[in-house]
């Protein structure tokens, strides 16, 4: 496996002290590739929570600072650990549908966000195969809230989440790909090798209402996780047709 997929970069700063100290700690390096693999992701799926940092384009050990992120940061993060651990990785962009974070989004704000939300999830290269990992965005505790929220429902695309098996996802590592927004997203702008060359020509969120969504609006989002983490999952308008995915949504494109 070729260096690109195992070198740190401006993002993927896992030489940086807190990223070595964590791994260290752990004794990660002791286990085997698989679990080395399995260690990274839990910890990044539940002990960095789902939450909405200041910008996409952090390095992984702001990430950890924060200890919290959505798709992109929590991704960051993910690919640093991974790489650390000597497992090739690689970035897959993509957008998603805005309904996708309707209910995570304040109503007053929801017509402000782009109808087009930046998303990613990490490729990694395992048993000579190459994986998609999407189903650590959400921590536990949130996907329990939804499921109790929504107990004979299966699909779902809003409150961060897009899955058509919503009851049982595969979102634990068990040597598979997994997912947990996949039925959101619409558009597939392919792989990268590195977060760091996705978003040198991809971005959102700029001018005013990036200076909102960074002073106010995440704040806003963040309080209505924390309360969706309790079991006060929202309601949003708009009935069925607002939590399931819009069935034009074409297929993505799958690792190999």
């Amino acid at each position: 496996m070729t260096d690109q997929f195992l070198s740190p970069t401006s993002l993927l700063d896992f030489e940086a002290g807190p990223i070595q100290r964590l791994v260290a700690d752990r004794g990660w390096m002791n286990l085997s590739n698989a679990d080395r693999i399995g260690a990274a992701y839990d910890f990044v799926r539940n002990e960095i929570l789902f939450g909405y940092n200041s910008d996409d384009a952090l390095p992984a050990s702001r990430v950890l600072s924060d200890g919290y992120g959505q798709c992109n940061t929590k991704g960051t993060l993910l690919m640093a650990l991974l790489r650390a651990l000597g497992v090739p990785c690689r970035f897959h962009g993509f957008t998603i549908d805005k309904r996708l974070q309707r209910g995570v989004v304040p109503e007053l704000v929801y017509p402000l966000a782009p109808a087009n939300i930046i998303h990613s999830w990490v490729e990694i290269h395992h048993r000579e195969q190459w994986l998609n990992l999407e189903g650590f965005i959400l921590d536990a505790p949130i996907l329990a809230a939804l499921q109790n929220a929504f107990p004979e429902r299966q699909s779902l695309c809003a409150y961060g989440a897009g899955t058509d098996c919503l009851q049982n996802p595969n979102v634990e590592w068990h040597g598979v790909s997994t997912y947990i927004q996949k039925t959101g997203i619409n558009n597939d702008f392919g792989t990268f090798d590195d977060p760091d060359a996705f978003y040198a020509t991809h971005r959102q969120l700029t001018g005013v209402k990036g200076l909102l969504y960074r002073v106010i609006i995440r704040h806003w989002m963040n309080h209505r996780v924390r309360r969706m983490r309790k079991g006060h999952v929202p309601d949003i308008p708009g009935g069925e047709a607002a939590l399931v995915p819009d069935q034009s949504i074409p297929e993505t494109q799958e690792a190999t």
